[in-house]
């Protein structure tokens, strides 16, 4: 076994999968990646299950070192530079990182969260059939909590296989869709348009239970309280203070304020992406296209593996190209005899 240590870590990092699935009934939360396509995209460059557990690496940086034999990882997700001993590498590809040699990771940049996946995935005991981690309810392995320098990952010695990219579709600059409801009739016309015709921003006091969002204030026709129902991940509620929050994967499975509108499926690893501060704004679409693009995103999902390409090194030897003549034949600016064509009087014979 060799071990992948965290030399530092910034806040709203952990181990996350696919999520724990199947007991929602009995209160038990899903939790799992907050962008499921990046978590699958760096797991399948690792050559892992696509929902395997990898690291989920929040808006700061973060560095990891190999320990005890090689570790091969990849990195997918929100662009961050990136470097290995110095050494740039990029996103969306798979490294290997030598017993004793580092990888660095920079501040994200146009994104929230990056993946750091591990080839043969992350060892540990699952917890109600997953490794994710729910701070709140202290579930979770290796470590029921986020991650802090000095924890250590054990697992599989690289392989030494070629390391490899993906290419993943360009991210839609788009308003993130909703499908309207449960409860959108708890709200006027007018408190609906507002939600859809206005920019929000996310608070930077967000995090993986819940997105706050800045913006007008929504008004409720009946008060603020319902009967408390199920929820999902993508859940808009509208509290007391008229300020929406959308669920997250570590939400509650249940809850007493009105919904006013549901994030589709496929647009929730887009949203989690959008950092604090960033507007954008939310555009209302039927459930038959709603199930439409779910149906795609999970066919986007299946053909992650087609994506994958080999990476073609450039290695120039810096020697050689110095000795060779790569300027062809030279000329001079001063001496016309080496640029001007000879006129067929200079190419006759004497």
């Amino acid at each position: 076994m060799s071990k992948l240590v965290i030399a530092a870590i910034g806040p709203a990092s952990s181990v996350q999968d696919g999520g724990r699935h199947g007991a929602q009934r009995y209160g038990l939360t899903p939790s799992g990646a907050m962008d499921r396509l990046a978590l699958a995209a760096a797991n399948c460059l690792a050559g892992n299950p696509p929902f395997a557990a990898a690291i989920e690496i929040g808006p700061f940086g973060a560095a990891f070192t190999a320990r005890e034999g090689s570790v091969r990882v990849a990195l997918a997700g929100a662009s961050r530079s990136a470097d290995i001993s110095g050494r740039t590498v990029a996103s969306d590809t798979s490294m290997t990182l030598a017993d004793g040699e580092s990888l660095t990771l920079g501040f994200a940049r146009g994104g929230s969260f990056s993946y750091l996946a591990i080839e043969g995935a992350i060892a540990g005991e699952p917890m109600f059939g997953s490794l994710a981690v729910n701070a709140r309810a202290g579930l979770g392995s290796p470590y029921p909590r986020p991650l802090q320098a000095g924890d250590e990952l054990q697992t599989v010695a690289a392989s030494g296989a070629a390391e490899r990219r993906i290419d993943l579709p360009a991210v839609a600059e788009a308003p993130i869709r909703v499908v309207m409801g449960p409860q959108d009739d708890e709200f006027d016309e007018d408190a609906r348009q507002l939600f859809l015709g206005n920019e929000w921003k996310i608070s930077a006091t967000s995090d993986r239970m819940g997105y706050r969002l800045e913006g007008p204030v929504i008004k409720h026709l009946h008060g603020h309280n319902i009967v408390s129902d199920g929820t999902v991940n993508g859940s808009i509620q509208v509290p007391g203070n008229g300020a929406p929050i959308v669920l997250m994967p570590d939400r509650g499975t249940s809850g007493g304020y009105p919904k006013i509108a549901t994030v589709i499926s496929a647009d929730l690893g887009r949203f989690a992406q959008i950092p604090a501060g960033r507007a954008f704004r939310f555009k209302a679409v039927s459930m038959a296209e709603a199930q439409a693009e779910a149906r795609s995103f999970a066919n986007l999902l299946r053909a992650l593996p087609d994506r994958i390409k080999p990476i073609e090194n450039f290695d120039l030897n810096i020697e050689a190209l110095q000795d060779a003549n790569v300027a062809g034949a030279a000329v001079s600016a001063v001496d016309a005899r080496t640029w001007q064509i000879p006129s067929a009087d200079a190419l006759a014979p004497d």
